[in-house]
């Protein structure tokens, strides 16, 4: 009998992510958004900082959602060679366990990391503006990111409000998301109600997030960056990484042993078409286009 279709739990998506990192672009890609884009982006905030720093005030302070560790550093890195001897306040919001572990880990082994205090706090988007709401301490943040990270929240217009209300005055949040343009767009147009609910329910892209931005009334610039994810092992019969690369494409555990046949034919022919993937070399490259927006204080 073949097991029921069930989403996955957070220790098996977060295996099932690390086989899609290792297989695509996503992080070259938000390093060179971080390279190209990120010391313009913050210049008035950070030269504002520079300025109050000399007067003796507070150090830059940041705000990190759903939170890349990798990522997150390399961001620290790029603002600091910018501008030398900024301190900064480094606030971290992630849910699961084991991404504080790795970040901590990270954290302690980068003796370059001069100046910076960091504040994990092990809580959900909505726990954590729960905690400050009832403490009534509401900290102003002169950059404040959400990575990858609306998908998983239960009302997206209110916590891109609250976030925002959480940045000082010339601050800037940062929101990265799936861009339209991706293989996810047309994947979750015509299959997400052929697979198990996830713990979100949102499948959203940039067009979603810049309607409720204008919906806001906040001001947003858009930045589209090209990404890659080579899904070629989802199509070899039996192969061990393929098939958790199918777990992450549809959030279903072990989809390619429990999705009716028809289905699973139907998906992965639906991967090999132009809006999904495109062919390089006799591999099957899925798009994973990401959209930077930049939202002003």
């Amino acid at each position: 009998m073949i097991p029921s279709m069930r989403s996955l739990t957070a220790e098996e998506y977060v295996e099932a992510f690390k086989t899609f990192l290792d297989h695509s672009t996503e992080h070259q890609c938000m390093d060179e958004f971080n390279k190209e884009q990120m010391p313009n982006i913050v210049a008035g905030s950070i030269t504002r900082l520079c300025h109050c720093l000399s007067h003796k005030a507070e150090p830059a302070s940041l705000l990190l959602g759903g939170s890349l560790a990798g990522v997150d550093l390399k961001m620290i890195r790029i603002l600091q060679a910018v501008h030398p001897g900024v301190s900064i306040d480094n606030e971290i919001v992630e849910p699961n366990p084991q991404h504080v572990a790795a970040y901590k880990e990270l954290v302690n082994q980068a003796p370059d990391l001069q100046n910076i205090s960091f504040i994990w706090h092990q809580l959900t988007s909505l726990e954590y503006e729960q905690q400050v709401k009832e403490k009534g301490t509401h900290k102003k943040f002169d950059f404040i990111h959400m990575i990858q990270m609306l998908y998983r929240v239960e009302d997206i217009p209110n916590t891109i409000k609250f976030f925002h209300s959480c940045l000082d005055h010339h601050g800037k949040l940062l929101i990265i998301i799936l861009s339209d343009s991706s293989g996810w767009a047309s994947l979750w147009k015509n299959y997400r109600d052929y697979l198990p609910a996830t713990d979100s329910g949102h499948y959203i892209t940039c067009g979603g997030i810049t309607e409720v931005l204008r919906r806001l009334g906040l001001e947003h610039r858009v930045y589209e960056f090209p990404s890659g994810w080579d899904i070629t092992e989802c199509f070899i019969e039996g192969d061990a990484v393929g098939g958790r690369m199918m777990d992450f494409l549809t959030g279903t555990k072990n989809f390619l042993g429990t999705a009716p046949p028809a289905l699973r034919r139907r998906l992965q022919e639906a991967l090999c078409q132009p809006e999904c993937s495109s062919t390089r070399d006799g591999r099957i490259i899925f798009s994973n286009n990401l959209s930077m927006i930049v939202v002003e204080s």
